[in-house]
């Protein structure tokens, strides 16, 4: 097969990052994030500031990111764009900007899966990381989700595990907030587990039957510990918040492992690969290492501006599915909770 040359604009807005990038046959050219810092204020995203930031940004975020690729729209092949699971505000502005470009430059339009993406990021060209083969377990980490995926190609997955309450991005956020540190959390306890004893204080880990995960319980329980020690001691906090934060760490780790190594040893898939926001977590990742060692893994971990929310991740699923010729329909409309 001759080789093709395929430029495709990724388009992501599914929560409070807008997004664009620029990938050209597999390698990406530019990848272009503008956060919304207005939501630190909160303590969480509101989602109709994001939509209203969303609007304010798409239209310089995209030119950014093509003009970092050096490549006009005219030769853009295609526009892939988040349409789904996500803020429906959110998603209406990177779905409506998507089709409206491909539309006037009369071009492909491609919807991609956030989740499938933040799986497939890991195809990427990047030098220095290797791509996991078929099958493989992908656990997909972030704010909004927590799941196991069983991989069998590019479009054939089937999640096997998931959340039944919180995410375990949202356990960093709530357990961060009982502390008094900032939005988002999960950077911050991160910083301080490294400097603290995981095993000062125990938590106890929430029973859920076969590869699900549950972490509202085990919030609850932080809650709790804190309430009663600060009652005793109202500087319990400050005087042991890096042990605190460490044992916190350590407890959501060993319930994440926990279940890898059943979905390991039910499917035989020792190919284990992570993805979404939370997967830049220190802790996670040199836990994913030691697995290795321990159980025969061979892990992959993409390139720390491919975990969190990017539009890299968008193009490269739509790169794929341009080179199947699977395209979308003009009346495509978003979709908040967009399964696998």
């Amino acid at each position: 097969m001759a080789e093709q040359n395929i430029y495709i604009l990724g388009i992501e807005s599914s929560c409070d990052d807008t997004a664009a990038s620029v990938i050209h046959n597999g390698k990406i050219l530019s990848n272009v994030i503008a956060n919304q810092k207005i939501h630190e204020a909160y303590g969480g995203v509101v989602p109709e500031l994001a939509s209203r930031a969303h609007q304010q940004n798409i239209v310089p975020v995209v030119d950014q990111a093509l003009n970092q690729a050096n490549v006009s729209k005219e030769q853009l092949n295609a526009i892939a764009f988040t349409r789904g699971p996500g803020l429906m505000g959110s998603l209406l502005v990177g779905t409506s900007f998507a089709k409206s470009l491909a539309y006037g430059l009369n071009i492909p339009l491609i919807d991609v899966n956030h989740m499938q993406a933040h799986i497939l990021a890991h195809y990427i060209d990047e030098e220095g990381y290797s791509k996991p083969p078929f099958p493989f377990l992908a656990m997909t980490i972030s704010g909004g989700h927590t799941q196991i995926v069983r991989v069998d190609s590019y479009f054939n997955m089937t999640v096997i595990g998931e959340t039944i309450d919180d995410a375990v991005g949202e356990a960093f956020d709530k357990s961060g907030k009982i502390l008094g540190l900032g939005y988002p959390a999960g950077p911050e306890i991160d910083k301080r587990a490294k400097q603290g004893n995981p095993k000062a204080f125990k938590f106890t880990k929430p029973k859920v039957d076969g590869l699900n995960f549950s972490f509202s319980g085990l919030k609850t329980a932080i809650l709790y510990f804190i309430q009663k020690e600060t009652k005793n001691n109202p500087n319990f906090i400050e005087e042991h918040i890096n042990d605190i934060c460490a044992s916190i760490q350590y407890t959501i780790i060993g319930i994440l492992i926990d279940k890898l190594k059943l979905a390991s040893k039910q499917t035989g898939i020792k190919h284990i690969a992570i993805g979404g926001g939370v997967s830049a977590n220190s802790g996670i990742r040199q836990a994913l290492k030691d697995g290795e060692q321990k159980f025969g893994w061979t892990t992959y971990v993409p390139k720390f501006e491919f975990t969190t929310d990017n539009a890299a991740m968008i193009a490269i699923v739509g790169y794929l599915k341009y080179l199947e010729g699977n395209f979308t329909a003009q009346d495509v409309t978003a979709s908040a909770r967009l399964k696998i």
